[in-house]
């Protein structure tokens, strides 16, 4: 994702080769491996990991009926299996094969022909490819959150392996590996952008393609166990060191600058959000403060190796205020049944988050710096035009995507699977068991 060496590279005039999120090494950096460095990497690869299997899993079927938990976790659970075939037999090379515009080449597949050293990096190029591949992992998993306790396990399934080939591997090259993005010198430190923006502009299609759930939004339950809620989130918040801290790709003071800015962001939008819930409805509630939380993180995310601290809470406080309106103005509003708020939350945040870059990013409010040639107006030009293209081809790729399962395996179970819970109806289990 990302960045020491990406950003040193660009400040070099040398974006046309590389990305910022696949970087990192100081320039003049030595050809040989970093024990140290690779550690850290190991290490964040597990954390990311982490975030998806158990803490989105967990954060997502908390928020659901208890009838519908284990298919939340089943979800999340395999769409890590399909993501990791995938990634190891084509998606790795496409996104980091050379720095064609659009899409890497196949010189890579089954992950042959590594690299000793990633270019560039301290790193075996089998340890980047890993770290690399549990984003990947998660931001599928993002958009089960928009439909959930109605669709078909075989859509689930389909749709995530088609998404990752049509939707994240292309992005991923533009910004990521060397693609026309990361040559216009769009910057995305750990994924605004290829992770936040196409998971939540996905989510919101795929939720209004397949409809909402029967009795939305009158007769719906509340969420069946936000204490499962909450601990899934304390996962995601440390996973996250991972995510953001991870992207530079070494273990130093880049690194430590990108985890200090992601925590305190994230508790800047927690804050931001119980306070407004307080002022509205009279109440902090937890399902509140750890959507908050998420909100944050999700924001902070492009910009964590570039601001500074006081960047970090502003931009924390921006992300938990849209983000809470945000979620009012989809559900409550408008009556789009993104039923666990991906859009809202992962998709608003990511998108403010990579604006919001192009100014906290300056020296003179604690960043560090833009892309070689760049100031606040062009890069703000740049950064919106990638969220706006972004969310576009993530838009329309994934209409044609739903229209197309539906005609081989339809999108819904049925009215009466519905009431029953997809554990007992499409998986034959129970999360409880209250005899």
């Amino acid at each position: 994702m990302r960045h020491r060496w990406a950003k040193a590279a660009i400040l070099a005039g040398m974006a046309g080769s590389i990305a910022p999120a696949c970087a990192v090494a100081e320039t003049g950096r030595t050809a040989q491996l970093d024990t140290g460095q690779t550690a850290w990497v190991l290490t964040a690869s597990a954390l990311v990991l982490f975030m998806t299997l158990p803490g989105l899993a967990l954060f997502y079927g908390g928020l659901v009926r208890a009838r519908n938990l284990l298919s939340v976790l089943m979800h999340s659970f395999a769409i890590c299996c399909i993501v990791s075939l995938i990634w190891a037999v084509a998606g790795y090379s496409l996104v980091f094969d050379g720095d064609a515009p659009f899409l890497g080449g196949l010189g890579k597949v089954f992950l042959n022909h590594l690299s000793p050293l990633k270019a560039g990096t301290g790193l075996p190029e089998n340890v980047f490819a890993l770290f690399q591949m549990t984003f990947a992992i998660i931001t599928p998993t993002l958009i089960i959150g928009a439909f959930p306790e109605r669709v078909k396990f075989s859509f689930v399934v389909l749709f995530s392996a088609i998404w990752l080939l049509v939707v994240y591997l292309p992005v991923a090259h533009w910004i990521w590996g060397g693609g026309w993005f990361a040559q216009k010198g769009v910057l995305d430190f750990a994924g605004g952008i290829v992770v936040h923006t196409t998971a939540g502009i996905s989510a919101l299609v795929a939720a209004l393609l397949i409809g909402a759930r029967h009795g939305f939004p009158h007769s719906l339950t509340p969420p069946h166990n936000p204490g499962i809620t909450m601990a899934g989130a304390g996962m995601l918040w440390v996973g996250w060191f991972g995510f953001n801290g991870g992207s530079a790709l070494t273990a130093d003071a880049a690194a430590g600058s990108a985890i200090l800015c992601t925590h305190l962001a994230a508790a800047a939008a927690a804050m931001t959000w119980i306070v407004i819930e307080r002022i509205r409805i009279g109440k902090a509630t937890s399902v509140g403060i750890v959507t908050g939380a998420v909100a944050g993180l999700a924001t902070i995310t492009p910009a964590s190796g570039y601001v500074g601290p006081a960047g970090a809470m502003a931009i924390g406080v921006a992300g938990g205020f849209v983000c809470f309106f945000a979620t009012l103005l989809i559900k409550h509003r408008l009556r789009v049944d993104d039923s666990l708020d991906v859009f809202a939350v992962h998709g608003v945040g990511g998108m403010v988050g990579s604006v919001l870059l192009a100014g906290f990013a300056l020296p003179a409010l604690g960043g560090v710096g833009l892309a070689e040639g760049m100031n606040f107006s062009s890069q703000l030009i740049v950064q919106a035009a990638a969220v706006g293209l972004t969310a576009l081809w993530s838009g329309v790729a994934t209409y044609a995507i739903v229209k197309f399962i539906r005609l081989f395996t339809g999108l819904r179970v049925s009215r009466e699977e519905e009431y029953d819970g997809l554990d007992l109806s499409v998986h034959g289990e129970r999360a409880y068991d209250f005899s």
